[in-house]
């Protein structure tokens, strides 16, 4: 019988307490949350929907680094990147020829069996076009929609296993606003013909750029289950983490570039951050391949998440507190009696519907941004890693700002963005100018490695927009 959220929890808190208890046997809870992991790995592996999304979405996040001792949950998840069970190479053809409507000959001079990529939502097939192009065929899973559909109706399924893939252990911040957009944007991801449109906007946006590499859509090739686009090769992550240093740094910088220049140079933003979807050439370009996972940011909130850094790096705590404010993070806030003559609050007021001072909301983004305050350049280890999670995840008991805070919707894919991005960097041992590409990428500064120059010379031969323009005036 499956558990709801709060007894999930319980159970779980029980078991463990019970372990604990048993004298001469410390390893007892280390192999009950092994068991655990296993288990939850076996069902979201095989559950081709939204609960196997969701534990990819963590599978890059080392819990184990932030004080709950959870580390077999990252290792078992980690499984998800590339190995989601297949689907057999028949029913992958009968899914193409349904879906487009002509056989598979008739639309591939050639069509490899086996998958080259599954996940959790289709799988990924190596093929050439009548004309000579090498493509890649990306299947929808049968069923998977109908699957899925089920899960989002679920929503205390999805929210339970967000809180097992949690570190904490108990008290955990109010998960259904951020559950209910993860499900939409999964849902989103079963609809091919607007992931085609993604990608189309992607390489439109980045068309011509030196380092970032997006594919072409065949649209001839694509229906609602399968979407063909032209082949990108180039390194897996396996092979990335094995090169030279100074490769992996300009990889870092243009990876970091597209996750956090696509919302500065457009509205566009990339979702889903994943070093399984991305392919690392020799000459320092990388490839990016899934587009399923796409937000469309309205601009007011756009400009305020670019604002509320700014304020951050520029030390204006009262700007950052108020620019929070608008943007929801705070909601039923009320004016508090410590205020500055200007209608600012002052450093040590505090919201009366967060109960956050304007101190300890300065506090809490610069834990999230502090290789951006660092002295420059900086490498990214286990340290900023561990950081970052301790920050936007719940583990310091009723204290901890997350706790006294609501993320607004728009912002919720943001700290998947900073917990992702963190890992990937953090595993590539990158060390990078973080601060300059931020303020380049803003507007407000110029670049100052190769990387950089080149891509400021491509945003100017495009008209582009930088973060803190107005992207509706432009």
């Amino acid at each position: 019988m499956p558990l709801t959220g709060f007894t999930a929890r319980a159970a779980g808190g029980r078991v463990v307490a019970a372990l604990r208890e048993r004298a001469g046997d410390e390893g007892a809870v280390e192999r009950y949350h092994e068991r655990t992991a296993e288990r939850y790995t076996e069902l979201l592996g095989h559950s081709k929907g939204v609960l196997m999304k969701a534990g990819q979405m963590f599978s890059l996040v080392d819990l184990g680094a932030a004080e709950g001792g959870l580390s077999p949950y990252q290792r078992a998840l980690t499984r998800l990147q590339n190995n989601a069970p297949p689907m057999a190479p028949a029913l992958a053809r009968r899914v193409v020829e349904e879906d487009l409507g002509r056989r598979v000959e008739d639309v591939f001079a050639e069509f490899g069996a086996e998958p080259v990529a599954a996940a959790s939502i289709g799988q990924v097939h190596r093929a050439v076009l009548p004309d000579g192009r090498t493509v890649a065929v990306k299947v929808q899973y049968p069923g998977v929609a109908e699957a899925i559909r089920d899960d989002m109706a679920n929503t205390e399924l999805l929210t339970t296993v967000l809180r097992l893939l949690s570190p904490a252990t108990g008290g955990m911040p109010d998960l259904r606003a951020a559950t209910a957009e993860i499900a939409e944007r999964i849902g989103e991801e079963l609809d091919y013909r607007r992931e085609a449109a993604n990608i189309v906007a992607f390489a439109e946006l980045y068309r011509g750029h030196p380092y970032i590499r997006i594919p072409d859509i065949v649209p001839e090739a694509c229906g609602d289950r399968v979407i063909t686009m032209t082949y990108l090769d180039g390194m897996d992550w396996a092979a990335a983490k094995q090169a030279d240093q100074s490769l992996k740094n300009t990889w870092a910088e243009v990876i970091s570039r597209m996750v956090t220049g696509s919302y500065r140079h457009s509205d566009l933003f990339h979702a889903d951050p994943h070093p399984g979807n991305y392919r690392f050439g020799a000459d320092g370009r990388v490839g990016f391949l899934d587009f399923g996972c796409i937000k469309v940011l309205p601009e007011d909130q756009r400009l305020r998440m670019v604002q509320m850094l700014r304020a951050t790096l520029e030390g204006r705590r009262s700007d950052l507190y108020a620019l929070m404010t608008e943007s929801g993070f705070f909601p039923g806030d009320s004016t508090s009696s410590g205020s500055t003559s200007s209608g600012s609050k002052s450093s040590g007021s505090t919201s009366a519907g967060s109960g956050l001072t304007v101190d300890e909301a300065y506090s809490w983004w610069a834990d999230l941004v502090q290789e951006l305050l660092d002295e420059q350049p900086v490498t990214y280890g286990l340290d900023d890693r561990d950081r970052v999670v301790r920050t936007l995840i719940d583990i310091r008991g009723a204290d901890h700002p997350v706790r006294r805070m609501t993320i607004p919707r728009d912002y919720v894919f943001f700290s998947r963005i900073s917990l992702s991005l963190g890992g990937i960097l953090t595993a590539l041992n990158a060390t990078m100018y973080a601060r300059a590409i931020v303020d380049e990428l803003d507007g407000i500064a110029a670049p100052v490695t190769d990387v950089g120059r080149a891509h400021a010379t491509w945003v100017r031969e495009r008209g582009l927009p930088y973060g803190m323009d107005r992207h509706d005036r432009v």
